[in-house]
């Protein structure tokens, strides 16, 4: 039988400290944190998706077969300008290390700005929105 895939429900995030992390992604780019399962793991929920975090050392199992921190190139979608992005992430203290740019994305040309998060990891924020 052939099947298809029909979105990504989650990503595994491999960091240094997690408490770190998660404040970061709160902070930053807003997203939730939750406790979950009988061992109250870290995930930051946003939009229909969530991070799961995992300690450097301590990876649950299964895990990737070389996780490691800052092995990551994320790309989040955004409703709002680039420039926005920019003045949010400066305010946060934050270095853009590029940005706003074009790129493509899944459904087409969008605009991008990239920074990194604690552990090196490159974060893309884009929008779709013309202009």
């Amino acid at each position: 039988m052939r099947f298809t895939v029909d979105r990504l429900d989650h990503l595994v995030l491999t960091c240094a400290d997690i408490e770190r992390t998660a404040s970061w992604y709160q902070r930053v780019l807003g997203m939730e944190r939750e406790a979950f399962g009988e061992q109250k793991r870290t995930a930051l929920k946003f939009g229909g998706q969530k991070l799961n975090l995992h300690q450097s050392g301590r990876e649950f199992k299964p895990h990737a077969a070389a996780a490691a921190p800052g092995t990551q190139d994320l790309c989040f979608i955004t409703a709002v300008p680039s420039q926005d992005v920019v003045r949010h992430l400066r305010e946060c203290g934050l270095t853009v290390e590029e940005g706003p740019v074009p790129k493509t994305g899944a459904l087409g040309p969008m605009t991008s700005v990239y920074c990194r998060d604690p552990d090196g990891n490159l974060i893309e924020i884009a929008s779709y929105l013309a202009g």
